[in-house]
């Protein structure tokens, strides 16, 4: 064998005893990664979210040095005690609330993430969404398809232009930072935002407005795109009181975690027309809807795919697989979120 005599040993041990499972497929291209490093990868058979119990036992079949996990798999203390050797958790996510840090930090086992790759590609589908609602065109395919349209007039299907109109941006990270980009550069609209830290520096590039509270932001905006990560302060984030709070022409849009949006509250208010449109990506109790929801003609709903290109997907995929990579190899991973 040839090369150093230490780095030689080093792959062999690697091969023999990096174990890896991954919760469900992903792009063959992380999977590749990972096996051409000479790891041992398990995957899901089935494409379908393992319940806890079922991930508990796929854990329980070897003993696995690493996981790559998905936002819809719970990792918890059960968990993490039926994957001793695990020394590293790549989440195939940006957000990780589905994982108990304290939990993790107590064990010494490293979290990772895959933030970054998914601003634009989130950002485009936020932008889909609100076109979408705002100029009615699911709505549109809908009543075509249905072979209701017999003719061009003058009163059918009118939507609203956003050309010139506020939008109210909640959550100033990446994504609602390149959602106000486009709403600004790509549609002359007016910004306002809200977040927990007042961005200067963004409001000169984009001639944005800090609003104080959120309420004050809800008052004032014709659209409302939220970009906020769950955490207890962001639960139900919008109530029905908030949404009361909301102009009667305006319109929600939501591509961050369901569970910011009271759906019950939401879908009152629609009926109600409190509010005169949503466009939802994500949803409280995912997969169900709430009763009502998808009954409604103003609402457009897409199955949590807002960073569903090929592209985007594949790249999360590198990521992840890197995260685990670094760690094996005895390295700071680049995605470290504790």
């Amino acid at each position: 064998m040839e090369g150093n005599p230490a780095e030689n040993n080093y792959q062999i041990f690697l091969k023999i005893f990096m174990k890896i499972y991954i919760t469900r497929r992903i792009p063959e291209v992380g999977i590749k990664m990972l096996e051409d490093k000479g790891y041992e990868v398990d995957v899901n058979p089935e494409d379908k979210v393992l319940s806890k119990g079922e991930l508990i036992s796929a854990l329980r079949q070897k003993e696995y040095d690493a996981v790559l996990c998905l936002l819809t798999d719970t990792i918890d203390g059960e968990v993490f005690d039926v994957a001793p050797k695990a020394k590293i958790f790549a989440n195939y996510a940006v957000g990780y609330n589905n994982i108990d840090i304290e939990e993790a930090n107590k064990r010494g086992i490293i979290i990772t993430n895959t933030p970054g790759v998914l601003t634009n590609t989130v950002a485009e589908h936020t932008f889909g969404l609100l076109l979408s609602i705002a100029q009615r065109i699911a709505e549109g395919d809908r009543f075509t398809r249905a072979g209701k349209y017999v003719g061009w007039a003058p009163m059918l299907m009118l939507g609203n232009d956003i050309t010139g109109r506020t939008l109210g941006v909640l959550g100033l990270g990446r994504i609602g930072t390149r959602v106000a980009h486009h709403a600004s550069r790509g549609f002359e609209m007016k910004v306002i935002y809200y977040d927990i830290k007042r961005n200067e520096e963004f409001e000169k590039e984009y001639n944005a407005e800090f609003k104080d509270s959120v309420d004050d932001l809800l008052k004032e905006a014709d659209f409302v795109s939220i970009h906020v990560p769950l955490i207890d302060s962001t639960r139900h984030l919008i109530n029905k009181e908030r949404l009361a709070l909301m102009k009667p022409s305006a319109y929600l849009v939501n591509t961050s975690r369901g569970p910011v949006i009271d759906e019950v509250a939401l879908v009152e208010a629609l009926q109600n027309k409190t509010i005169k449109g949503v466009a939802l990506d994500v949803y409280e109790n995912e997969p169900a809807l709430a009763p009502g929801l998808a009954d409604l003609p103003n609402v457009v709903i897409t199955p949590h795919t807002a960073s569903a290109t090929e592209e985007t997907r594949g790249k999360m995929a590198e990521i992840a697989s890197l995260n685990i990579i670094a760690v094996a190899e005895g390295q700071t991973p680049p995605n470290l979120v504790k």
